[in-house]
């Protein structure tokens, strides 16, 4: 593996472009966009019922319903990321938070990973204070609304998927 070069730097990622010796002996140049990581909550208001948000996303152009998440700040850990980004877009904050799992969403051009929890005993501790650029609703759905919105295809964010499926919300 070597780095043939910086093609793009910017606040959040880094493109650049990559040699690999694959395990088949072929030499193969490749872009890759190196991200720091992220964490998602999926965060139980109780048993029956989960935060979703409705976040507006520029790169598609359409609201998503998602799960709250967000970036990993610089040494950031995980579960920090996830107890912070919980309170910036619920206004909320949780007693435990469970590891569920990890994902990389993109492992064909980006070295993002997530990191999944479960939060509950979730305590209201104010308004959600998204960040300027990010538009989001909150809304408290039950397991029979996030099928529905499933099967009508209106939930296709894929940490939000892998998410509800490890908490069995999809069955």
């Amino acid at each position: 593996m070597a780095k043939t070069g910086v093609l793009y730097k910017g606040k959040l990622l880094c493109l650049f472009r990559e040699k690999f010796l694959l395990p088949n002996k072929v030499t193969s140049e490749i872009e890759i966009i190196k991200h720091p990581g992220a964490a998602l909550i999926a965060a139980f208001i109780s048993s029956s019922r989960i935060l979703l948000l409705k976040q507006f996303r520029p790169v598609v152009g359409a609201y998503l319903y998602e799960l709250p998440a967000g970036t990993r700040r610089h040494k950031e850990s995980p579960l920090l990321c996830a107890q912070r980004e919980i309170v910036e877009e619920t206004g909320y904050t949780a007693k435990k938070f469970t590891r569920l799992g990890e994902i990389f969403p993109v492992p064909g051009y980006s070295t993002e990973k997530i990191t999944l929890y479960k939060a509950e005993g979730l305590t209201k501790v104010g308004r959600a204070c998204p960040e300027e650029d990010e538009v989001i609703e909150t809304y408290s759905v039950t397991r029979q609304q996030v099928r529905r919105l499933f099967t009508q295809g209106k939930i296709i964010d894929a940490k939000t998927l892998c998410a509800l499926a490890f908490c069995g919300w999809l069955r």
